[in-house]
């Protein structure tokens, strides 16, 4: 790389997760398929929250908006991929990889805020039962949702504009599927400390502080759990977060996962694995989890889905 040899950036190209001609149909199929069942699994959430009235609470509000997030979490990278596998062609536009900065920081921020109001809801319901419809009112749920969108909005035009200002050298392949912000701060001729600072400081402050509020109100929903006289109670009572719980090991796994690979190895070859974890796989396993977990929601999809047949 030609550190003095700066120009207007056009397009930048992606390597993509391999360049073996043998396996280009099969991740083609492989990602098409993932994709599909992606946005099936979280549509049929939406459609099954929507259609029945018992499940317009907060808990299955808060899900339906975590499936759309989902959606448009793999939206926004995936298309891109299976595009560029079919036609051969890694070139992304420099106006296409901005977008694609902005609007997987702002997608990956949601969903970790809507997953810490869910904690947050759980906490309530277990905790303080008598008053959970006080506090869970449709206008705090709302109000929740909205600061999220507003606090990803931020996150995101943040670290998009501060993109803005950097220069890049000649050599403009980004070892990655997609526009991923540490990769392209590694093709910049210009100085990246401000960049940097700005990504660690906002990293911390949408990952550890929701992440420890998750964990504050587990704490406290175990330890009313425990409290509990019968056995059935405990069950019954965990068996209504055991879900979410699920989805929140998975979520915060594969992050820490895609950090410590990027951390401690050089290959971008294993941050990619790590990263179809949380872009791909993450948002397609969760509606299993809830749908698998939860008695009125998987009664509801297969009412939805097979009409006349109940269950």
């Amino acid at each position: 790389m030609e550190s003095e040899n700066k120009t207007d950036v056009i397009e930048y190209f992606l390597l993509g997760l391999s360049e073996d001609p043998v396996l280009q149909p099969i991740l083609f199929g492989l990602l098409l398929t993932m994709y599909l069942v992606t946005m099936l699994g979280n549509l049929l959430i939406i459609l099954a929250v929507s259609s029945d009235s018992k499940l317009h609470t907060p808990m299955y509000f808060f899900l339906s908006n975590l499936s759309f997030v989902d959606m448009c979490c793999a939206s926004t990278i995936v298309p891109k991929m299976l595009v560029n596998i079919q036609t051969e062609n890694k070139a992304i536009t420099y106006a296409g990889c901005l977008t694609q900065v902005y609007f997987n920081l702002f997608f990956l921020s949601m969903d970790d805020l809507l997953l810490t109001a869910m904690a947050y809801d759980r906490y309530v319901a277990i905790c303080r039962p008598l008053y959970y419809t006080v506090i869970m009112n449709p206008g705090l749920c709302v109000l929740l949702v909205a600061v999220s969108i507003c606090i990803s909005i931020v996150d995101g035009l943040l670290h998009t504009l501060t993109l803005l200002g950097l220069s890049f050298c000649t050599d403009l392949k980004i070892p990655h599927f997609f526009c991923e912000i540490t990769q392209i701060l590694k093709l910049a001729c210009s100085d990246t400390l401000i960049n940097n600072i700005l990504l660690y400081l906002v990293t911390a402050f949408l990952g550890i502080g929701p992440f420890s509020g998750i964990i504050f109100s587990y704490t406290q929903i175990v330890s009313s759990i425990l409290k509990i006289p019968s056995v059935d109670g405990k069950y019954k009572a965990f068996s209504t977060c055991g879900s979410h719980l699920s989805v929140v090991s998975l979520f915060y796994g594969t992050c820490i996962g895609v950090y410590l690979s990027s951390a401690i190895t050089d290959s971008p070859r294993k941050t990619e694995v790590a990263s179809v974890m949380y872009i791909m796989v993450t948002p397609m396993m969760n509606p299993f989890i809830y749908s698998l977990r939860n008695k009125d929601l998987k009664g509801t999809l297969r009412k939805f889905t097979f009409g006349k047949f109940s269950f």
